[in-house]
């Protein structure tokens, strides 16, 4: 088994190729060619955690792995990261267990490719402005994915800890193009107002802006809520919606609180619901028809992503002998 850490991770894959990875998973989950059964989410509530344990395997591409992830919100205080998770390759010929890789960076890369897909597919082709709510682990990979598919010339950030901002912008700036800036927003609103492509990565059960604050033309991608009572992006936004898009339609109607809390309050139906976005990849649905149309993407989270970044990273790592090879049998 080869084991891979973060930096071999990093190492191994780029966001471009994340996002090709991640697009051909949604063409084979949209065309039930994968094999992905609803996560198994065990909370842990004295620790204000939950771990999920996630398995997928794609038909087409081959691609077979797990993934056990652990969010536990006590976690910063720590100093800990809010993520913890693994990955586990597995030959599906075999059975056998080909490699085992920190899943955290994989899990934001694989999130931030999603947002990549979506925003490619269904943002204004001259999107120049974007919005970033939240300044944790997955806003560095909305950003780096935004910016792979649109000519974005300036990022505007929200978060409640503006120190946190500051280390974003820190870190982010220098993998960025120069000419790309990345600016505090004093507020949600400050945030959204001018964006062109907005990504939600919180972890809030509230809405973190006002969907009346959005212009015409906005693309809508929200990431960050992923249990029933969660709800990151508030109705306004749903309503205002000509298109709602999804990763997963099981998925998401099991786990996306955006959705579900406005479905329950009568403020969409179920019927709003458009598509899932690998029917707009494999052209079986169109994506934006306007430059006035406001779209939104929800994702949960899929296993089938997991499975062919994990098998991405795999194939590289091969090639260029990342990481460590053992024998388990040993």
């Amino acid at each position: 088994m080869r084991i891979l850490t973060r930096s071999d991770v990093r190492r191994a894959i780029s966001m471009r190729e994340a996002i090709e990875a991640v697009k051909q998973a949604f063409i084979e989950l949209s065309a039930r060619r994968a094999i992905v059964p609803v996560r198994i989410a065990v909370p842990q509530e004295r620790h204000d955690g939950i771990t999920l344990f996630m398995p997928g395997y794609l038909r087409d591409s081959d691609a077979l792995a797990v993934k056990v992830v652990s969010v536990h919100n006590l976690n910063p205080e720590r100093y800990l990261p809010l993520i913890h998770a693994l990955v586990i390759v597995i030959e599906p010929d075999t059975g056998q267990p080909v490699a085992a890789m920190e899943g955290g960076y994989l899990t934001a890369l694989r999130t931030g490719a999603a947002s990549g897909v979506a925003t490619d597919l269904l943002a204004r082709e001259d999107s120049e402005v974007a919005a970033i709510i939240g300044a944790g682990v997955q806003a560095r990979t909305q950003i780096l994915a935004v910016a792979a598919v649109r000519p974005i010339k300036r990022f505007w950030i929200f978060a409640r800890q503006v120190g946190e901002i500051h280390s974003l912008i820190a870190e982010m700036q220098p993998q960025l193009d120069s000419s790309i800036e990345l600016l505090v927003a004093e507020s949600p609103s400050e945030a959204v107002r001018d964006a062109d492509v907005i990504c939600a990565a919180t972890t809030s059960n509230t809405p973190v802006f006002n969907g009346a604050d959005l212009r015409p033309g906005t693309h809508v991608n929200a990431i960050g809520s992923f249990r029933p009572e969660m709800q990151e992006v508030d109705s306004t936004t749903l309503k205002r919606a000509s298109k709602i898009v999804i990763d997963s339609r099981e998925g998401a109607l099991t786990e996306a609180g955006d959705l579900l809390v406005a479905i329950e309050q009568r403020e969409i139906q179920l019927s709003d619901i458009y598509c899932e976005i690998g029917e707009v990849a494999a052209g079986l649905k169109p994506g934006r028809e306007s430059n006035l149309e406001i779209t939104y993407f929800k994702s949960v989270g899929n296993a089938a992503q997991d499975a062919a970044v994990a098998q991405a990273i795999y194939y590289r790592a091969l090639e260029e002998g990342l990481g460590l090879e053992i024998d388990l049998s040993m």
